[in-house]
C-alpha cells in the first residue's frame, strides 16, 4: 500500500487549513486547539509549538502523548468516507481531527464535539 502523501505534509502548513476553516465559519482558533488537545494529549502551548517546527503532520499523530480513548465515538463521514470504517489507523487518526473540525465549522457544542 503507498504511503499517504498527507503523514509527509508538515504540520505548520495543514494545521493552519484547519484552523482557517473553523474560524471562517465564526468558530475560534483557541476551539481548534482545544479540539486537538482533547484528541491527542499535547497542551496548545505545545501545539503552538510546532507550527514553527519541521514536525510531520503523520509524527504530530504517531508522536501524541495521549490519544483520547472516546475518539472512538467519532463517527460520520468526512470526504465522502465514514471515518469508523478506515482501517489504517494513521490515516483514521487524522481523519477523526478532520470530522472534529467539521463538527466545529457546523455550529455543534463543544461539548458534543469532545464526546463529554
Amino acid at each position: 500500500m503507498a504511503r499517504e502523501k498527507i503523514y509527509d505534509m508538515l504540520f505548520s502548513k495543514v494545521f493552519p487549513m484547519l484552523i482557517a476553516k473553523a474560524e471562517g465559519k465564526g468558530r475560534t482558533r483557541g476551539e481548534v486547539l482545544e479540539i486537538a488537545e482533547w484528541l491527542t494529549g499535547y497542551a496548545p502551548e505545545e501545539i503552538e509549538g510546532f507550527l514553527a517546527s519541521d514536525l510531520t503532520y503523520g509524527d504530530f499523530f504517531l508522536q501524541a502523548p495521549q490519544l483520547h480513548p472516546n475518539r472512538s465515538l467519532i463517527t460520520g463521514s468526512i470526504c465522502g468516507i465514514r471515518v469508523e470504517e478506515i482501517e489504517e489507523p494513521l490515516m483514521r487518526e487524522i481523519r477523526y481531527l478532520d470530522k472534529l473540525i467539521d463538527e466545529l465549522a457546523r455550529g455543534k457544542a463543544m461539548e458534543k464535539i469532545l464526546r463529554k
